[in-house]
C-alpha cells in the first residue's frame, strides 16, 4: 500500500536527518489525516490507494499552480521550495500511462460502450477514471476523449 510507502519514508526521513524531506512527507501525511477524518461519515470507502492517490494529485496540482504564480511574482526562493515538495510527492503517484497508451484505452472504452458522439463524453470520462484513475490525468484525458469522440 502507498500509504505504508509513505510511513516508511518518513521514518528513513527521520533517521538520515533530510529536514525538507521529512516536511514534505509530514504534508502528505496530514493531508491523508484530514481526508479520513473527511470519509468517517461516508458510507462507501473507496480503496485506500485510491484515496491516497487523489489526495496526492491534489497536491501536485496545488504545487503546480503555486509554483507557476510564485515564479509569475518574481519570489524563486518560494518556487523552488514548492518544487522540492512536488518531487517527494511525486515519488508516492503511481506510475503514469503514457500518452499512448492513454488514447487506446480510450479507444477500448469507447468501443466498450458504444459512445457514439459527445453526449457520450462523460460516460467514456467514468469509466476511464474507474478503471485508469490512479495511471491518468484526468484533465490530459478529457481532451483526449473530446478529440476522440468528435
Amino acid at each position: 500500500m502507498i500509504r505504508d510507502t509513505i510511513k516508511a519514508a518518513q521514518i528513513s526521513a527521520m533517521k538520515a536527518g533530510d529536514k525538507p524531506r521529512l516536511a514534505a512527507v509530514r504534508l502528505i501525511l496530514a493531508k491523508l489525516k484530514d481526508r479520513d477524518i473527511e470519509l468517517r461519515t461516508a458510507t462507501t470507502l473507496p480503496d485506500d490507494d485510491q484515496i491516497v492517490v487523489d489526495v496526492l494529485q491534489k497536491m501536485v496540482k496545488q504545487r503546480r499552480e503555486s509554483i507557476t504564480l510564485y515564479e509569475q511574482g518574481g519570489r524563486q526562493e518560494l518556487a523552488d521550495i514548492e518544487a522540492a515538495e512536488l518531487t517527494v510527492i511525486e515519488e508516492f503517484l503511481p506510475a503514469r500511462m503514457s500518452e499512448d497508451q492513454v488514447r487506446a484505452a480510450i479507444g477500448a472504452i469507447i468501443a466498450e460502450t458504444g459512445a457514439a458522439g459527445m453526449k457520450d463524453m462523460g460516460r467514456v470520462i467514468a469509466a476511464l477514471k474507474a478503471k485508469h484513475g490512479t495511471e491518468v490525468d484526468m484533465g490530459a484525458a478529457s481532451a483526449l476523449v473530446k478529440a476522440a469522440l468528435a
